[in-house]
């Protein structure tokens, strides 16, 4: 067990909490004709693993979406409900590509197969769902809550719950009694094409002590990117070759709104409740995606348009078993829970900026020829990412009504990623293949494992009948390996390829590669601690103070003269309140926090397009989070979200690591200053709903308006690399609805993005910003939305 010098002293030394002092003002009409007072209903969570607790017992910063509140807002996937939590900002390529960050805990650049593990853990139910490519985007329907948890959730959550957890939470099935619904929805998108939804469940019980619940959905998300004809000529290749040979063409793929989507997958659950203690859910649940196109327009030929030579595609298929185990020893409450997750992308990329901006700048010779010495331009990639993950839990609780109660658990997970990506280059000069795989230029053939395991436990001791004191330790140990072959073939660049297989004499094929010549392992253990102190002034008012820390494990990086990177920590200082007021109808919640991240893991693409990651150097986190939820009368309700987040570097980020592998952070010309801005996350970054009930007729009926606003945030950490992409600009969405129910059935109409606006979701380049920076791709959100769905539902629940 290792831990820095450091690390333990910033353990002992007393720390006081700072934080920005922030106001939110939130005004807005009251209906034409005065209600009685409304009293909320409460919100309830599973956050401390303890069962279901009110929202307002939780001494933690948490947000949470209900069923109802997520179908008001008409969220059916990752970018719907992510723009309602403040705390939580991403970067994303498509569906399914999403890096999750929350409170500014972000350093830009993950998501590669070889990169770092993400920082923010996602659950589904019980079990992590969470990959090195991004979570799944789970299509969201018969969704009984979204908890967000902003902050390190180490002690409970472990690994790549460093800076927070989101946990999607499914309705179960129910004995007792029937219940079932549908819906169907039509949209059509502004400079678009048209898209469609159909989902329903049905809950059935088996006698009195056991159910089914079967839940369905097909949908079809409209393209609204063109892929334009257009021709572009590879300079250095036209100075020693005719023209015509040195010019691509997209007019054979050109399509109007080509980045369409396809979503279909199924949920069932069994419940059997074995006595009065005991129930046993297993379930199994599936999806497939399928996108064509891209999700980031080209800049330089205009909004919403690009002009791709080679096919854009991914299928994205999942299948997850679980199996929950609930019930009592004596007095302790008894859960396991086990998942195995298997998740296979099949993707092509057009990948041809690279080849054009290295012939540009005059990095490659004409070596990339046909058999018959004919220049062949362009390039595109063909991958193929196998991802199993394995996880089991068991843990005991204690009564919650006792003095003294606890929660102890034992965590084992291991996560397998097979990697296969091929660079090809159509008519290449057998010459420059990889030897068994034709036109590759250049072959990832890798297999990544993840493996860790962990005892946790909290402790909390009512110190009074007011003040709580709760401790927490999580003991983790981790164990990655990463092996295969990457690289040209045999005529290619030392140090890769196939030209270290000669070197070192290797011939024995991997998985179709040529050799194994990577075989690199790092593992550790340590441990991370939590103390929170809660005082309930009454049943309607708390406030609290925690310490805790989180963690992401170290890994390898597959640049031989590269060393591993280490495990890095977040450290937590916090006070926060939680109250209700005016009898039920206002509840005011908030965090202010200080949190220092030390030794954060940076990935960059390297020489050769080579993803390496390097303990970059520090930085400290500080803000405010404020949620706000006001019943002003029995149909008239204000909701709304803050987060201001100050984040910066407290110490140069130089690049390099020194004969130690520590960050290096005295040099004459840091690629990052210290005081720079965090990538990612905006400064301020707020939501607004505003919702009116009212009769129209025998129909009970509503309208709602939300605002979403994203300050200005800093595309890369790097100086010179966010000088090229630019700053990613701050923007405003507004969604609009309206509802008409009666009976058994409702009619919704919305309009999403109602002012149709071209907001920067994320900015990236095919190869690093230096060299193809001049030809950015911006991923934006979807066009104005206009649309209409039919739901009902039978039975009771």
């Amino acid at each position: 067990m290792q831990r820095s010098k450091k690390r333990k002293q910033k353990l002992s030394q007393s720390v006081v909490v700072r934080a920005p002092l922030a106001s939110a003002i939130l005004m807005a009409l009251s209906p034409a004709q005065a209600q009685e007072p409304s009293v909320l209903g409460e919100v309830y969570v599973t956050a401390q693993k303890r069962g279901e607790e009110s929202i307002q017992d939780v001494p933690m910063s948490i947000q949470a979406l209900g069923t109802a509140k997520l179908e008001e807002l008409n969220i059916t996937k990752f970018d719907d409900y992510v723009k309602f939590l403040p705390s939580v900002s991403y970067q994303t390529f498509g569906p399914g590509f999403a890096l999750v960050y929350m409170r500014g805990v972000a350093s830009g650049g993950d998501g590669n197969h070889s990169g770092p593990l993400p920082s923010v853990g996602v659950y589904l139910d019980e079990q992590p769902i969470t990959t090195i490519t991004g979570a799944l985007d789970l299509h969201l329907y018969d969704i009984a809550r979204v908890e967000a948890l902003a902050g390190p959730q180490g002690t409970l959550y472990g690994a790549s719950s460093q800076a927070g957890t989101i946990r999607i939470i499914t309705n179960k099935p129910d004995p007792s009694g029937f219940s079932a619904s549908y819906g169907i929805e039509g949209n059509t998108v502004s400079k678009g094409d048209m898209g469609y939804l159909g989902e329903g469940h049905v809950n059935v019980p088996i006698g009195d002590n056991a159910a089914i619940r079967l839940v369905g959905w097909a949908r079809h998300d409209a393209g609204y990117i063109d892929n334009i004809a257009f021709q572009r000529t590879w300079p250095g290749c036209a100075t020693a070759a005719p023209v015509a040979d040195c010019t691509t063409d997209s007019t054979p793929l050109a399509k109007k709104d080509f980045n369409e989507v396809d979503t279909y997958g199924a949920r069932a659950a069994l419940r059997v409740d074995l006595n009065d203690t005991w129930t046993v859910t297993p379930s199994i649940m599936g999806q497939d995606m399928k996108a064509d196109g891209v999700f980031g327009y080209d800049a330089t030929l205009g909004k919403l348009r690009t002009a791709h030579v080679y096919p854009d595609k991914s299928k994205d298929k999942w299948w997850q078993a679980a199996l929950t185990v609930e019930g009592k020893i004596g007095n302790l409450d008894v859960v396991y829970a086990g998942a195995y997750l298997d998740r296979q992308i099949d993707s092509e990329l057009d990948y041809s900026d690279y080849s054009y901006f290295y012939d540009y700048f005059g990095y490659y010779s004409l070596y990339i020829t046909d058999a018959d010495g004919n220049p062949t331009i362009g390039q595109y990639i063909w991958g193929r990412d196998g991802f199993k993950k394995m996880s089991h839990e068991l843990r005991i609780s204690t009564p919650a009504d006792r003095r003294v109660r606890g929660v102890m658990g034992l965590f084992w997970q291991e996560q397998t990623h097979d990697i296969t990506q091929r660079y090809l280059v159509d008519n290449l000069n057998p010459d420059y293949w990889v030897t068994g795989w034709d036109d590759t230029i250049w072959l990832t053939q890798q297999e990544r494992m993840d493996r860790d395991e962990a005892l946790f436990g909290e402790i909390s001791f009512d110190l009074t009948d007011r003040l709580t004191a709760t401790g927490g330790l999580r003991y983790y140990r981790f164990d990655n390996t990463l092996e295969g072959f990457f690289g040209y073939g045999d005529w290619g660049w030392s140090g890769t390829g196939e030209a270290v297989c000669n070197d070192e004499g290797l011939t024995e094929p991997y998985r179709g590669a040529p050799c194994k010549y990577m075989d690199k392992r790092t593992k550790d253990d340590d441990y991370i601690g939590k103390l929170n102190l809660t005082y309930k002034f009454s049943d309607d008012a708390l406030v609290y103070a925690t310490w805790s820390e989180g963690f992401r494990p170290g890994g390898i990086n597959r640049r031989g003269t590269l060393p591993p990177y280490s495990a890095d920590f977040l450290t937590n200082y916090e006070l926060g309140w939680k109250t209700t007021w005016a009898d039920g109808r206002v509840r005011f919640n908030g965090a202010v926090f200080h949190e220092e991240w030390d030794g954060f893991q940076f990935a960059l693409l390297g020489l050769n397009g080579l993803t390496e990651i390097k303990n970059a150097a520090e930085a400290r986190i500080q803000g405010a989070e404020l949620d706000l939820t006001w019943a002003a009368t029995d149909t008239f309700q204000l909701s709304g979200g803050v987060a201001l987040i100050d984040s910066e570097l407290t110490a140069n980020y130089c690049g390099f690591v020194d004969a130690n592998g520590n960050p290096e952070t005295n040099c004459p010309d840091p690629e990052a200053a210290k005081g720079t801005q965090l990538p990612v996350t905006p400064k301020f970054k707020a939501n607004l709903t505003l919702r009116q009930g009212f009769q129209l007729g025998s129909f009970d009926s509503y309208w709602r308006a939300s605002l979403v606003h994203k300050g200005k945030s800093r595309a890369d950490l790097r100086e010179l690399e966010n000088s090229i992409m630019g700053d990613q600009p701050g923007y405003e969405i507004l969604d609009l609805s309206a509802g008409f129910s009666r009976n058994d059935y409702t009619v919704e109409l919305f309009v999403n993005n109602a002012t149709d606006e071209r907001t920067i979701l994320y900015r990236y380049a095919q190869c690093a910003e230096a060299v193809c920076g001049t030809q950015p791709y911006v991923v934006t959100t979807t066009p104005r939305t206009i649309g209409v769905k039919f739901t009902q539902r039978f039975g009771s629940k």
